[in-house]
């Protein structure tokens, strides 16, 4: 359950769920203030300049949903594939 809500930390925001779990401290906090950065940019730019809202909004959710399939990828059990175990 904690790696689910990991995953759903790391979408709204990203490095938020590594925090939760104990991984990669540094690279989560940079993570967590550009996304502050990027949400103060991304609300503002929606009235002073509406036709890059859309692009902005596109792009930020892309990334967002980049950053809870790596945590996925990450926190997933290993599977070794058959042909990678030794003989």
């Amino acid at each position: 359950m904690r790696i689910w809500i990991a995953i759903a930390l790391n979408f709204f925001f990203p490095g938020a769920g590594w925090l939760l779990l104990g991984q990669r401290r540094m690279q989560s906090l940079c993570w967590l203030f550009g996304v502050i950065g990027l949400t103060y940019v991304e609300t503002s730019i929606q009235t002073a300049a509406p036709t890059y809202y859309w692009c902005m909004f596109g792009s930020v959710f892309v990334m967002n949903a980049g950053f809870a399939y790596d945590t996925w990828l990450a926190t997933r059990p290993a599977a070794t594939p058959a042909a990678a175990q030794p003989a």
